[in-house]
Order: C-alpha cells, then sequence, then structure tokens
C-alpha cells in the first residue's frame, strides 16, 4: 500500500502532466496481461507517447480545474492515462490499432485541444495522416512549383530535339 508521501508525489505529478498536456486519452485496460501492457507501452514510448496506470480517485483530483476533469468524473474500474506528446497522431493511431488487436483493451474517452472526443471521435483522429504523411505532402506542395517551373524552362530544347531527331529518320 502506498504512504500518502507516495501519492503525494504521484499527484503532484500527475498535475505536471495535465497541465502540460495538449491531449490525454483515457484507456481501459481490464484483463491484460504484463507483457501486452509492455508491448503498448513500449510502441507509445518510441513516439514520445507517455502512458500511466492511474487510481481513478488520484486522477479526478489532479485534473481538477483543468480541460481534462469532466472526462475523469465518471470513470470506474481499471484506468490508464495515456499522454500522446508531440505526435498526436501517431500516438492515437497506435491506441487504435492496439484496441483493434487487444480484445481487453479500449477506450472510455479523450480530450485534444481542449475538445472532449468519444471513442468514434478518436478513431477519425486515427485516421489522419501522421507527422510524417503531415511533412511528406508539404515537401510535394513545396517542390511542385519548382518541378513545374523546370519542365517549362526545358520544354522548347525538348522540342527542337524530337524535330531534330524526326528530320534525322526522314
Amino acid at each position: 500500500m502506498k504512504t500518502k508521501a507516495d501519492k503525494q508525489a504521484i499527484l503532484t505529478s500527475l498535475k505536471g502532466e495535465f497541465l502540460g498536456a495538449d491531449a490525454v486519452v483515457i484507456c481501459k485496460f481490464e484483463g491484460l496481461t504484463v507483457a501486452e501492457d509492455q508491448q503498448l507501452r513500449g510502441a507509445l514510448r518510441s513516439l514520445g507517447a507517455r502512458y500511466r496506470v492511474v487510481s481513478n480517485r488520484l486522477a479526478r483530483i489532479a485534473a481538477k480545474d483543468t480541460p481534462y476533469e469532466a472526462m475523469l468524473q465518471d470513470q470506474r474500474g481499471m484506468t490508464a492515462l495515456a499522454f500522446p506528446g508531440e505526435d498526436l497522431i501517431g500516438a492515437v493511431k497506435a491506441l487504435v490499432g492496439y484496441a483493434k488487436e487487444q480484445e481487453h483493451f479500449s477506450f472510455a474517452s479523450g480530450v485534444v485541444e481542449g475538445r472532449a472526443l468519444d471513442i468514434g471521435g478518436l478513431t477519425e483522429l486515427s485516421r489522419l495522416p501522421g507527422k510524417e504523411g503531415v511533412y511528406a505532402q508539404l515537401l510535394f506542395l513545396i517542390n511542385s512549383p519548382a518541378q513545374r517551373l523546370l519542365s517549362t524552362v526545358n520544354a522548347p530544347g525538348r522540342n527542337i530535339a524530337a524535330v531534330v531527331q524526326q528530320g534525322v529518320e526522314h
């Protein structure tokens, strides 16, 4: 059993995480084995996300006066909190993918940038392109005008070469 000092340290740490987070996802994991839980933690850690199993009571106290307070009010049973970090979409994709693989893992709700999301909202969020996908789209948009300009500049030379080639062939 945890001492009062241990609980206070957890409470302080959790309060800091809530205050510094742009998003939090409440997860239910009743029935997961330790190995399955470690697999999820490793996947999230590689994305820069944090995953904590917490007491509902401590979570409610720590979330007081934050955007996450309302989503924790009715939580019962075993609860974990996922703090996605900088790669929000990647972390939510990992959580949704894991929930599809594991019958004992599910979502309760989440809050992203002050907006409450249910399971459907989190699933929709996971369908957006991740950080790498957005970077690829951005690079394509930046590179596209340069490619068109180069193609336009090279067009007269290509046309002259084609005419000369046709003259040589006839």
